[in-house]
């Protein structure tokens, strides 16, 4: 017998695994791709706007997998990787001329939502060839910036999405019990990425920038998803950095992650522990993500 465990944002029991495997049984001509959607469907697991959640079935599947629970159809297409070698990523042309001096020289900044085409890849790039974790595919609900100066030069990108499912300090900070965090976690978005170009050094603009942003995060939400959020956290990984900027823009410090991932059920340290730093974009967002 195995025991639920979340994956994914859900709740996975051991009905659900003997189902996917009846599942692969009974119909062996499937793809990766139909038994996905059948999952969806069977599940009702769709975005509030109504769409499947058939990327994040497909990491699930995955998972399971990876967990000698299931095992999958050989793959139609090449895999998708979450971190892109820099030779994969888009080839694009960009200024790394030294930025350096007052904010005040590069204002009006231009930090625009980024959505497709050579704006995306240019996310992309930058992310894969500068920031330390690399660019990797988002599953879920997400939203990610362009940073620009006056004169259209890259400064750096943001990435938000899917907030961690559970993080005990965290969910103590906003009073969150398991079943309304389950309900209200898409209420709440994780800043996975904030790089600032490295030959970028201008005395407070990321802390500008993070202001910036927190400003429109959740008219922007609404916009592309139909629904607001009303918080955003970031992990700030210790052992690299102090978080200075997210505090300067007055986010708050809720705790610390244990340094187990999500899915270690041996309670083994294998991550490093990091700082949980949360922005409520409304006064009110304890007693919203808290309404049941």
């Amino acid at each position: 017998m195995i025991e639920t465990m979340p994956l994914q944002g859900r709740d996975v029991s051991s009905d659900d695994i003997a189902h996917i495997q009846q599942l692969l049984g009974d119909h062996p001509d499937w793809n990766r791709t139909r038994l996905s959607r059948e999952l969806c469907v069977h599940w009702d697991w769709r975005t509030p706007t109504g769409q499947m959640k058939d990327m994040a079935c497909r990491s699930l599947l995955l998972k399971l997998e990876q967990k000698a629970l299931i095992k999958l159809p050989p793959r139609q297409g090449p895999a998708h990787v979450n971190a892109q070698r820099n030779d994969r990523l888009p080839v694009m042309t960009y200024s790394c001329e030294p930025v350096a001096g007052p904010l005040q020289d590069l204002l009006p900044l231009h930090i625009d939502p980024v959505a497709s085409g050579a704006n995306r890849d240019l996310l992309r790039c930058l992310l894969g060839r500068h920031h330390y974790l690399g660019v990797k595919n988002t599953v879920g609900e997400n939203l990610a910036y362009l940073i620009r100066d006056q004169q259209q030069r890259p400064l750096g990108c943001l990435l938000f999405g899917s907030a961690a499912w559970q993080a005990a300090d965290r969910d103590r900070f906003i009073g969150w019990p398991p079943p309304i965090r389950k309900q209200n976690l898409h209420l709440l978005t994780n800043n996975t990425r904030f790089l600032i170009l490295p030959w970028v050094s201008v005395p407070n603009l990321a802390s500008h920038v993070l202001s910036r942003i927190t400003q429109r995060l959740s008219r922007d939400w609404q916009d592309k998803y139909g629904h607001p959020i009303y918080a955003v956290e970031t992990f700030v990984d210790q052992s690299r950095f102090r978080g200075i900027c997210y505090r300067a823009a007055n986010w708050l410090v809720a705790g610390q992650t244990t340094g187990r991932t999500r899915n270690d059920r041996q309670h083994q340290l294998s991550t490093p522990r990091k700082t949980i730093l949360l922005y409520p974009l409304t006064r009110q967002f304890q007693r919203i993500l808290n309404h049941g």
